[in-house]
Order: C-alpha cells, then sequence, then structure tokens
C-alpha cells in the first residue's frame, strides 16, 4: 500500500476508496486485492472485467460502446446505476468515471483495466491519472505487469527488496525529489520530463520514502 503527506480531504458520509475498472488487459487481480468497502465505477467495458471477478458495480458510465447489451441489462437489473453519454463525447470513459469518483469525494482511486491494446489509448490513460483534477484523492493504478502511482507532496511505497521502481516527470520538471530504502537514493534532485534519472532503481529494504516538493511524478513498479 501507499501512504501520502498531508491526507487528501473527502466527504463526511461518502466512501472512502473508489475502485475503477476500465475495459483494456485482464488486470491480473484476485477481488481479495482489492480494499474492502469500496465503491465501484465501471468504464464501459470495465463491466466484464468487474463480473468476471464477481465484484458487484455501483456506478458504470460510458457510451457503452465496448460492453455487450446483455452485460449491460444484467448490470442495471442488479442495481448499477447507469450513466450514459453519447459516443462522440469530449471525454474517454476512464475521465468520466475519475469524474464520478470525485463526485463521490473518494480519498483514493484505484485504477485497474486501463493497459494493454492501443498504444495512444494506454498513454492517454495513464497521462490522465496525474490531471491536476484529481488532486484531492491518491490514485494509483495497479495491472498484471505494473503498479503506477501518482506522487505530490510524499509517498511511502512498498515492494520486494530488488524489485524495480521507476521515476518519471509528467507536466513539467519535478523539483525536491527525494528517495530513501533504494539502491540510488535521490536527494532534492530535479527530474525532467524525457531525463532517464529516475529509471531501473531497485528497493533495498520494503519501504521506500518518496518526497516532491514540486511538481508530478510517476512511481512506476514493473510486476
Amino acid at each position: 500500500m501507499t501512504d501520502e503527506t498531508p491526507d487528501p480531504a473527502r466527504g463526511d458520509d461518502g466512501p472512502e476508496v473508489a475502485v475503477v475498472f476500465c475495459g483494456g488487459d485482464a488486470p491480473g487481480l484476485e477481488a481479495d486485492a482489492l480494499p474492502a468497502g469500496a465503491v465501484v465505477i465501471a468504464a464501459d467495458s470495465g463491466l466484464d472485467h468487474a463480473a468476471t471477478l464477481g465484484v458487484e458495480v455501483h456506478v458504470a458510465v460510458g457510451d457503452f460502446d465496448s460492453v455487450s447489451a446483455r452485460r449491460l441489462a444484467d448490470a442495471e437489473a442488479a442495481g448499477t446505476e447507469i450513466r450514459r453519454h453519447r459516443a462522440d463525447k469530449d471525454a474517454t470513459d476512464l475521465e468520466l468515471a475519475l469524474e464520478v469518483a470525485m463526485e463521490l469525494g473518494v480519498r483514493q482511486v484505484i485504477v485497474v483495466g486501463a493497459l494493454g491494446g492501443r498504444l495512444d489509448h494506454e498513454l492517454a490513460n495513464v497521462l490522465l491519472l496525474t490531471s491536476d483534477r484529481w488532486i484531492g484523492a491518491q490514485v494509483e493504478l495497479r495491472d498484471a505487469t505494473a503498479r503506477v502511482v501518482v506522487v505530490r507532496g510524499r509517498r511511502t511505497l512498498t515492494g520486494g527488496v530488488g524489485d524495480n521502481l521507476t521515476l518519471l516527470a509528467v507536466g513539467g520538471p519535478a523539483d525536491g525529489v527525494s528517495i530513501s530504502g533504494v539502491r540510488w537514493p535521490l536527494d532534492q534532485a530535479r527530474l525532467d520530463p524525457g531525463s532517464s534519472l529516475g529509471v531501473s532503481n531497485e528497493f533495498e529494504s520494503p519501504l521506500a520514502v518518496l518526497t516532491v516538493d514540486r511538481g508530478v511524478v510517476l512511481a512506476v513498479q514493473p510486476r
């Protein structure tokens, strides 16, 4: 798991965690790997991945061009709230799902099934997670091939000794980047987009503490 300081605010009566299922490759996770009590949001054919895991979906959102009519009807019959959008909308289904999560005031968003398929979709999904619109919540992606954590401020990352960890600046330079608990620590470093300085570090302990004074960093842990 990961921590961030300061703790983001949330609505007093809203759910604490949202799990967003996308329609990319199967996430490679078991249902018990997801937080209990999370609100579950499906972006279009993310309904299929949720159904495969036997996870109840609370809200499904999108134009529903990639999910079967039967699956959609079954979800609606089971009590899933369906939010339909036009096919010529200006946002991807994942973006719409993240907007729902923010509307609910969650503290943490876990996105699954967002990788695979078309490269442009895959890149767009990862970069979308770094938007300032979600700044009130901890945002991460969990997938069969990687875990990607959006870092602003301070995060504690967990991993096995020897596991790879890559830090990538997104949207502009990241200043004051410090990390401990890894083979090659950083102390108040500057990461520029396109720089390879943060590529292929390694955990030297089960915990790595990452601090970013200014900017946004993606902490990528290949599985």
